[in-house]
């Protein structure tokens, strides 16, 4: 579920076992396409912060069924993230440094477990300025006539057992990324759109705190398992 809910900007399957062959040699991106993606890093390497409403579609590809959930997100950086799903049901999810936490108030659990930021893909620490976009994935403009901007489809130069394609839908104008489609190796999509993004909001520390109500049972993912 913590990979599920944290697959935007492909944070599920970090420590993910070897792919087997590598991709075929890409073309080289178009002028237009170097372009707007640099514009893109740009604008979220001046971005300290920011938060906004997101629709969440998890398209199951094997059971041909599909899960939608609405909540709200903030970053920070470096490396903090909170997830907030409001519906069908509540959870949080927060990333903070080396560390992801889940909170299921349902369940009344809480999950926490290592995620070392080195195991992340670019496509994650673009946000907080490490790695390019442009030395680890090919890229090319795709036609996405539901698009309301310019639909880019990123595919790893590497062997990359975590997913196969990651798609972005960019605002032309100000390069900020509009909806994340993740497309796992068994063919499923992960679709995040993003609405009401507000930037340097000033996100204060607290923000990506997780409190949880005393006797809430805590599970440790991080921790050796006993022989």
């Amino acid at each position: 579920m913590i990979g599920i809910a944290l697959a935007w900007w492909v944070l599920s399957g970090a420590g993910a076992a070897d792919a087997g062959t590598p991709p075929p040699h890409p073309s080289e991106p178009t002028h237009e396409v170097k372009v707007l993606v640099e514009r893109m890093q740009a604008f979220y390497e001046r971005t300290q912060d920011f938060r906004a409403r997101f629709r969440q579609d998890y398209l199951y590809k094997t059971f041909g069924r599909k899960v939608t959930s609405t909540g709200t997100v903030a970053f920070k950086k470096p490396a903090q993230m909170r997830w907030e799903y409001e519906t069908p049901g509540k959870r949080t999810f927060v990333l903070s440094g080396e560390k992801v936490y889940a909170w299921d108030p349902g369940a009344n659990t809480l999950t926490r477990a290592a995620l070392p930021s080195s195991e992340l893909s670019t496509s994650v620490t673009f946000l907080w300025g490490k790695g390019r976009l442009l030395d680890e994935f090919a890229i090319v403009r795709a036609p996405c006539p539901d698009c309301q901007g310019v639909l880019l489809v990123l595919t790893p130069l590497k062997a990359e057992a975590r997913f196969r394609e990651l798609r972005l839908e960019l605002d032309p104008k100000t390069a900020q990324v509009r909806r994340s489609i993740v497309i796992d190796p068994d063919g499923s999509e992960n679709s995040i759109t993003f609405s009401d993004l507000q930037t340097n909001v000033g996100l204060g520390q607290d923000q990506f705190k997780l409190e949880v109500p005393e006797g809430t049972q805590i599970l440790d993912a991080s921790a050796p398992s006993r022989p």
